[in-house]
């Protein structure tokens, strides 16, 4: 059974990319491989991948740059590889606007259920919920998935705006970040919430006029968040 999706692994390591390439084709994906960053621009402007495997340290240019290239120019969901497992380099690649992040060594197995997963997720926002959530200088329009604040239009990524929409949908209601990510990464991230802060911390900087007293998304502390209307 084809998936009819099409993926773009960007890896310098040709034994790391063979075995990634042979699991996802077994897995009913179109693949494309390429070995370094000017490639992987190159082939993403032809390829026009459903969504980007991306290793971060990449000859030429770095898997820094590729993520905020593609960033600029698409919200094509990327998972980004990071040979280290310090908590500085999950962040930086959550902070560029990546979807999610698998450590080497990893499980092929497990890449291709995280490939899947964000995919699922991203197929699920074609069936949005055609909703216009307005709030005090702040309002989202479910099906388009655009957002103006007090300045204008507001550019969110695809997680940006889930993220967004969801507690925004909940005005009041308190989620952990074990809730937020259950509700709105749609995987298991075997107990690591980093990733809901850094998205939070981005959205603020992006919908809050004063990011450091932010009038809609609120820290509860010792529990997690909430949008205060």
């Amino acid at each position: 059974m084809m998936n009819e999706a099409r993926v773009l692994v960007v890896e310098d390591e040709p034994m790391v990319a063979e075995v990634v390439d042979r699991y996802l084709r077994r897995d009913g994906y179109d693949v494309a491989i390429v070995h370094d960053g000017k490639a992987a621009l190159a082939e993403f402007a032809s390829f026009q991948p459903d969504l980007v495997v991306l290793d971060l340290m990449l000859p030429n240019v770095d898997g820094k740059e590729v993520c905020r290239q593609i960033r600029a120019r698409s919200q094509t969901p990327v998972i980004m590889l990071t040979a280290r497992s310090e908590e500085i380099d999950k962040l930086v690649g959550l902070e560029l606007g990546a979807d999610d992040y698998v450590t080497k060594p990893f499980s092929p197995r497990e890449l291709v259920a995280r490939v899947r997963a964000v995919l699922r997720r991203a197929g699920n926002q074609a069936q949005a919920n055609p909703d216009t959530l307005q709030f005090d200088g702040l309002s989202m329009n479910g099906l388009t998935r655009e957002v103006e604040g007090l300045s204008g239009p507001v550019k969110l990524t695809a997680r940006e705006f889930d993220l967004l929409y969801f507690v925004a949908s909940h005005p009041g209601q308190v989620f952990s970040r074990t809730q937020l990510m259950d509700a709105v990464w749609d995987y298991a991230f075997a107990g690591d919430t980093s990733t809901v802060t850094v998205h939070m911390r981005r959205l603020r900087t992006k919908v809050e006029p004063d990011p450091s007293r932010p009038r809609h998304l609120k820290t509860v502390w010792g529990v997690g968040y909430k949008f205060e209307p």
